[in-house]
């Protein structure tokens, strides 16, 4: 369990919302606790409210809720269900990571700009004609092949000189 905790850089920490000690990867700022991360979502769900132009009042039904029970999800007091976040989605017109990367960006690099660069790259993609997307496909998988060759190749290389030290 240690040779995994190490893998994916995890570290325990503790939350006020849980009543144990956990194992978090800890994100560009350090470890957020699960309220600012709910806190984070909020922010992003509002904000994709406003810039479509909705009130609570007009969004709330589309979800089939109350502007009241909708309104704590915009202020971090209810949490929302993955379905919910689905709802969402549809409803307001973003894609799930946009949500999650605003809520952990270091689920999607090693540093801020590689999380933004690889957010940027999947916004792109999604936008391109099914075609595309298949030619692409097939591009970043012989990509992927090459590089994982290079990579056992130098691996190799490297494992020879060692033996020969």
């Amino acid at each position: 369990m240690d040779a995994y905790k190490d893998k994916m850089e995890l570290v325990e920490t503790t939350d006020p919302e849980i009543d144990k000690a956990v194992f978090r990867r800890p994100g560009f700022e350090g470890i957020k606790t699960l309220g600012e991360i709910d806190k984070r979502i909020a922010t992003f769900i509002r904000k994709a409210r406003e810039d479509k132009d909705l009130t609570r009042a007009e969004l709330a039904p589309l979800l089939g809720l109350s502007m009241q029970v909708y309104g704590r999800y915009e202020r971090a007091f209810s949490k929302m269900h993955v379905t919910r976040m689905i709802h969402l989605c549809e409803i307001l017109g973003f894609m799930p990571m946009e949500m999650l990367f605003s809520a952990a960006p270091h689920l999607w690099g090693r540093t801020p700009e590689e999380a933004r660069d690889t957010v940027e790259l999947a916004q792109q993609v999604v936008s391109l004609p099914h075609g595309t997307k298949r030619d692409l496909l097939a591009l970043v998988k012989k990509m992927v092949a090459l590089e994982r060759a290079a990579d056992g190749a130098a691996a190799e290389t490297q494992r020879g000189e060692e033996g020969r030290l």
